[in-house]
């Protein structure tokens, strides 16, 4: 749509060399020297005699208009036309005066103003026409029918040019915005397929697990019921899977922390040491700080971070003991897990020593870890349970610390954010 130009932005920030402004005032410069030195060509129709300071000050001026034609169309198109027609009213020129004219008109209509750079070439080309017209004497009727008829040609081709121009433009415009497009959805896609991947992995784990656990605590139930109605002790083994069972199965069917705001799990983290001393490992709970409400991800993160810190103890440690210490500070929830075990989490023994084959890490309370061959370094890696840790720690922005213990065994140190004031809801 044609807009008024006097609403055409007056600012403009310095001119650097090879700037638009820069290259249209030497093609300005171009083309008023080449009109004003076209009179001075000898047997020119149009001399210094005929032109005049007059004609010479129309040249300069509609030639000086393409300094304008970028920030100003409207106001560049209709001076250069004012010009230029002045000029051929005033000596009957030949076609070169309206070259600065046509660049006006494209640097229009390739702004957007169709109708100021249609109308302006209407306008000047019937000016041209009542031009020649009027000097009939010295110029045939078919003179003047090619000269009008090659200047509507050129005009037509003009606005043509500027629409063509200003549509490619706007084309190139559309294909970056859609490639800048395309690449944010496609990076919002791949993490939106992962996010359902990985739901539907947690999806079937849960069933599978939910079958698995159910079974398992079915069957120690049955063998706990046959027991005492033998009459005979209960072993603790089995009555420890049958508690876990029973508080696997719970954590299972109950929602999330999102969906229960009630469950404060770090307030159970007592009863996860124990069931750690019911399944033959020594462990001891100590609280620091004032205790108060956690947000529900804080919460849940420092619970399975305890219970898979245990679990480790109970499976790689051997004869160990562990030690649970939960600190409240003003803005970090700090759990610290450490034994004075021998072996690392996922299996791999600790300090240079290796289980005897055949025997368990560990078999209760009473039964010392047997070692034989050591281990290379290189060949100590942390299992999946410490990179689950990680993860859980790294996605609150916390801290995670694992490794062994200045006095041996293993530590794991979790450092939790927790924003002053942000409880669970």
């Amino acid at each position: 749509m044609d807009g008024d130009h006097g609403r055409q932005a007056s600012t403009s920030p310095p001119a650097s060399p090879g700037s638009p402004v820069i290259v249209d005032a030497a093609i300005a410069a171009v083309v008023a020297v080449l009109l004003a030195g076209g009179t001075l060509i000898p047997g020119s129709p149009n001399g210094p005699a005929q032109v005049g300071v007059v004609g010479y000050l129309l040249l300069v001026g509609g030639a000086a208009a393409l300094v304008a034609r970028r920030s100003a169309p409207v106001t560049a198109l209709v001076v250069s036309a004012a010009c230029m027609l002045a000029y051929a009213l005033r000596v009957q020129p030949e076609i070169a005066p309206a070259f600065p004219v046509m660049v006006t008109v494209y640097s229009a209509a390739a702004g957007g103003r169709r109708v100021w750079a249609a109308s302006v070439s209407a306008a000047y080309l019937g000016g041209v026409l009542l031009s020649d017209l009027s000097d009939l004497g010295t110029r045939t009727p078919r003179e003047v029918v090619e000269r009008v008829g090659l200047l509507v040609g050129w005009f037509v081709a003009a606005n043509v040019a500027g629409v063509v121009s200003r549509q490619r433009r706007a084309y190139l415009r559309q294909a970056e915005q859609r490639a800048v497009e395309a690449e944010r959805t496609r990076e919002e896609v791949a993490r939106r397929r992962a996010g359902e991947e990985r739901l539907r992995i947690a999806r079937e784990l849960h069933d599978s697990l939910t079958h698995s656990i159910s079974i398992i605590k079915v069957q120690a139930g049955v063998a706990v019921h046959l027991a005492r109605k033998r009459g005979e002790d209960v072993p603790a083994a089995l009555l420890a899977i049958q508690d876990a069972s029973a508080d696997a199965m719970r954590e299972l069917r109950e929602p999330g922390p999102d969906d229960a705001p009630g469950i404060a799990r770090a307030d159970r983290i007592g009863e996860l040491v124990e069931r750690a001393r019911s399944a033959g490992v020594p462990a001891t709970l100590a609280v620091t700080g004032t205790p108060r409400a956690l947000p529900p991800e804080v919460d849940l993160a420092a619970y399975r971070i305890v219970q898979e810190a245990l679990t480790n103890v109970a499976r790689h440690a051997g004869n160990a003991s562990a030690s649970v210490h939960v600190r409240y500070l003003a803005d970090t929830l700090v759990v610290r897990v450490e034994d004075d075990g021998g072996g690392l989490p996922g299996g791999t023994p600790r300090h240079g020593v290796t289980p005897r084959q055949g025997v368990t890490p560990r078999q209760g309370a009473g039964v010392a870890s047997e070692t034989a061959t050591a281990v290379r370094p290189e060949a100590v890696r942390a299992g999946v349970g410490l990179t689950g840790m990680r993860e859980r720690v790294s996605a609150l922005g916390g801290r995670l610390q694992t490794g062994p213990g200045p006095d041996g065994g293993f530590t794991i140190q979790a450092e939790l954010p927790v924003p002053v004031g942000e409880g669970a809801a």
